[in-house]
């Protein structure tokens, strides 16, 4: 059965007009005519039958008229676009993948945001240790946040921001301390960091058009380890500017500029395109990407001590 029938079953039942259904669905009396035809065959019933001048329903009629009204109407709901949504009334568990890059800044502030304007949400951060790509895909993650490595024809991935990288050393640092050069900067003990544990990246690249080479003591696979040990010795490390501020703040540590042009830290936010237009998704990636965004704007835009460097 077509079920556009049931949209002119219940212009017929309820207006008992071939005329009227017609005018009411914007077509001509012909074809409604038809339709009916079409309808008293499938039914195997009249379902309306003149008397006088009038059509009156059958008593199969009346049996289907409350029940295809109610599923018709069911079905433009069904249909019909959404409103706004309202926050505040959301109940629904999101699962978050976050990079250790950003989940130091995001975590804080976009929990005190939900649990102000909807406190129905429940957010569950998982580790980047996931293959990205699988889990949005099987559901098992609903947003992916962080630098995203990954590409995939069923994933959605949009750009979040950019930022830049500063170098990280304790207050008494002589990279904090003193003038930073490419010389001294090479000559530092480094770790890098690498959840595959690589020692070279696109520092040891741009020192490479200087002739020069650094020493990598270690590799971490994150960076909250990295700032840890940065924090106990003598050893420097690389860290997203905007992202890591308030850690590093919290630490006790020092930011100062990298006296080489390195490419812009990507966070990006991935989902799967099944999720797109579902109206509590889509407030939760907005409300992740403004939180993150207020954490680069409040940054301090210069991290070295001394202008004159």
């Amino acid at each position: 059965m077509d079920m556009n029938l049931l949209v002119a079953l219940d212009a017929l039942l309820d207006t008992h007009s071939v005329t009227r259904a017609a005018e009411r669905l914007h077509t001509s009396a012909p074809a409604m005519s038809r339709t009916l035809a079409k309808l008293r065959r499938v039914l195997g019933d009249p379902l309306l039958v003149r008397a006088g001048r009038h059509l009156v329903p059958t008593p199969r009629a009346l049996e289907l008229r409350y029940e295809v009204s109610v599923l018709v109407e069911q079905g433009r709901a069904l249909l019909t676009p959404r409103g706004g949504l309202d926050p505040a009334g959301l109940k629904r568990g999101f699962a978050v993948q976050a990079g250790d890059t950003v989940l130091t800044e995001l975590a804080a502030p976009l929990l005190t945001a939900i649990r102000t304007r909807a406190p129905g949400v429940t957010v569950h951060f998982l580790p980047d240790t996931l293959e990205g790509t699988a889990a949005l895909r099987d559901g098992r993650v609903d947003i992916e946040v962080g630098v995203i490595d990954h590409t995939d024809p069923e994933t959605t991935v949009q750009r979040v921001l950019g930022d830049r990288v500063v170098g990280v050393a304790a207050p008494d640092h002589p990279l904090v301390t003193d003038r930073v050069t490419v010389a001294a900067f090479a000559s530092a003990a480094h770790l890098s960091i690498s959840r595959l544990g690589r020692a070279r990246g696109p520092i040891d690249d741009r020192l490479a058009l200087h002739g020069r080479t650094r020493r990598v003591v270690a590799t971490v696979p994150n960076l909250t380890t990295a700032l840890l040990a940065v924090r106990a010795g003598d050893l420097i490390c690389p860290a997203p500017a905007a992202l890591s501020a308030s850690t590093l703040a919290a630490l006790g540590l020092c930011a100062f500029k990298i006296p080489l042009p390195l490419p812009e830290v990507i966070i990006g936010m991935a989902w799967h395109p099944r999720n797109t237009a579902d109206s509590g998704h889509r407030w939760l990636r907005e409300l992740i990407r403004t939180v993150l965004n207020s954490a680069v704007d409040g940054a301090d835009p210069d991290p070295d001590p001394d202008p004159g460097h």
